[in-house]
């Protein structure tokens, strides 16, 4: 969310602003955001980096810690005076949380999908009391992960959820689907060996290499260039293919129970060139909600926006919760 995560903040007067967001190893450093291709996956230290400036410079009180969440090393960024919502030492519990659900985390069963989804339900069964209200804010697979995230613990005291450029069906057949599930799926171990090679080389050779990459990006972060770095890791590369063989795998049909039951608190953002989620699914979803909160995207944003895009989110996000009284 970028610089605008202050002003999301600043406008939470009596609530906390909590991010508990994995990486892809043991020791997990921050969020992911994006798409397979560009971006994807590289959002760790570029959103961690640029949420602790912006906060730092806005003087609004940034924590980070790590905990251990379901078996699963967790680093927790926490915005606002509290550290402990379950240990108020004397402070006014916050009334309301917004809990970032990004691409994905790391887990003990070996990064799946299904961990992922009871990775966030235990942090909140553990971190967050029961009586908070909660606005969630997913990207990619995290809208997926909300989803059943509402539909598993129907007694979470959600607000609004919003769901930004959402995987929440039929993964393996869109038109990147079709390219990456074959790649995923079956041939993913065929790139060990050269991500291995590629790993010894000079960190100033690896930053030309992901700057070529994104040449054809005119204004990409300079905090994402970094945060690509990652991927030349080899734990980090093979780990987040593997949780994409999961979501070709796993993200099939749309779950309309869960959708219809909370359309009131769904807001989705579909990207009108998003080759994980063509124009024609925001259609059927249209179609099939005609009432729901369901936009396409009309200023041209790409599916991994937090490569150039990040201000521009966040600042609808800000909007959207405006105009329903929650901000």
């Amino acid at each position: 969310m970028r610089a605008q995560l202050s002003r999301l903040a600043e406008r939470w007067r009596g609530g906390a602003y909590y991010s508990s967001v994995c990486s892809w190893t043991s020791a997990p450093k921050g969020c992911a955001a994006g798409g397979w291709g560009a971006g994807r996956k590289c959002g760790s230290r570029s959103v961690r980096a640029t949420i602790h400036r912006t906060m730092s410079e806005d003087h609004f009180p940034v924590h980070d810690e790590f905990i251990y969440c379901s078996g699963g090393a967790t680093e927790v960024l926490k915005f606002g005076p509290w550290k402990d919502l379950q240990k108020s030492n004397g402070e006014s519990k916050p009334k309301l949380l917004i809990l970032i659900i990004p691409e994905y985390d790391q887990m003990e069963d070996v990064f799946g999908l299904n961990g992922q989804i009871e990775h966030k339900l235990s942090f909140m069964k553990e971190h967050v009391p029961a009586d908070i209200k909660l606005i969630l804010i997913g990207h990619s697979i995290g809208c997926y992960i909300i989803l059943e995230m509402m539909k598993r613990a129907a007694d979470l005291k959600v607000l609004q959820s919003i769901m930004l450029f959402p995987t929440i069906e039929r993964m393996a057949q869109s038109p990147q689907g079709k390219i990456m599930t074959p790649l995923l799926c079956s041939l993913r171990y065929v790139f060990y060996m050269p991500l291995y090679l590629l790993s010894f080389l000079p960190e100033n050779l690896k930053t030309s290499l992901v700057r070529f990459v994104l040449r054809g990006i005119k204004s990409v972060d300079e905090a994402s260039v970094e945060a690509c770095l990652n991927l030349f890791r080899m734990d980090c590369a093979a780990n987040a293919m593997y949780m994409g063989s999961q979501e070709m795998v796993k993200v099939l049909e749309r779950d309309n129970n869960t959708i219809k039951r909370n359309l009131q608190k769904l807001i989705f953002y579909y990207g009108a060139t998003d080759n994980w989620c063509p124009v024609q699914y925001y259609e059927e979803m249209k179609k099939a909600f005609p009432e729901g909160s369901i936009l396409l995207c009309e200023k041209g944003i790409r599916h991994a926006f937090v490569l150039d895009s990040s201000n521009e989110v966040a600042t609808m996000t800000i909007d959207w919760l405006k105009k329903r009284s929650l901000c």
